[in-house]
């Protein structure tokens, strides 16, 4: 299974967000797509799905064109992981992860039997099984989170795009949804991924993609691309790019703010 995007120029009817950007998604790997707020990474995600029409260029799904394939067929094929929100009615967990199995029902089908278990399996996989009555509007952010990519399971997609998947959630969470992530790619699913944090993209990602006023900035290996003048052009900021060792002999790249202290004051400000 291969995502491809050829020279897409991507944004609204009456606005253009991006141009010209080309990235390819392999099954088993994670790409992370980094940029700044208002860089087009929604608007991106939006068009590769077909939620949005693309203004030029191609996106391409297992060799044939998006525009070509029928809206339940691509479904079957990519699945997508918005950010974490709050839903207005009380569906259950399992109700709402089940919904992830409506690209494979029939237009006045009820879900079957193993859509129940696809269900149950993928709340397995995601280790929230004793969310699974719980009313989804009363859990906390990071377990919304955690059973939207549950959802995405459960749609049996070889490729999973996830919409900054750490957004607004706590340390804790944000290294069980990169662990759940790596885990992901092992079983042979393509994830691609936007984040706000280069460090994520160190821990978890093959390849990083930089978009920087709607283009493609920089394409690489995380270590080639994620440098501290690659940072400052798309973030505007002055980070160090460092190896570290951990006292248990885990090593591993890190971004560091380059802070100064502001004259006769306690606090520090960025460079």
């Amino acid at each position: 299974m291969r995502l491809e995007v050829k020279q897409l120029d991507f944004g609204y009817r009456d606005k253009r967000v991006g141009s010209g950007v080309s990235l390819s998604l392999e099954a088993g790997e994670v790409l992370c797509l980094l940029g700044p707020n208002g860089s087009g990474k929604t608007t991106l995600f939006k068009t590769m799905l077909g939620l949005l029409p693309a203004q030029g260029g191609t996106v391409l799904v297992d060799g044939a064109d998006l525009k070509s394939r029928a809206r339940e067929e691509v479904a079957r094929l990519v699945s997508y992981v918005p950010q974490a929100h709050a839903a207005f009615f009380p569906f259950t967990v399992e109700e709402v992860v089940l919904m992830g199995r409506t690209a494979h029902l029939g237009v006045f089908s009820s879900p079957s039997r193993r859509d129940r278990e696809a269900a149950l399996s993928a709340i397995a996989r995601m280790q929230i099984e004793h969310l699974a009555d719980s009313v989804y509007t009363r859990i906390s952010g990071g377990e919304r989170q955690l059973t939207l990519i549950a959802r995405a399971l459960a749609q049996d997609a070889r490729i999973v795009v996830m919409d900054e998947p750490t957004a607004n959630l706590d340390f804790g969470n944000q290294v069980r949804v990169l662990q759940h992530i790596q885990a992901l790619a092992r079983s042979g699913i393509g994830v691609l991924l936007s984040t706000h944090d280069p460090d994520h993209a160190f821990i978890c990602a093959d390849r990083v993609v930089m978009l920087h006023d709607g283009k493609r900035m920089r394409m690489g290996a995380p270590d080639e691309a994620i440098t501290a003048a690659s940072l400052r052009e798309l973030y505007g900021v002055s980070v160090e790019v460092t190896r570290i060792e951990t006292e248990s002999g885990v090593r591993r790249t890190a971004c560091i703010p380059l802070l100064q202290r502001e004259p006769g004051l306690t606090r520090w400000r960025v460079q």
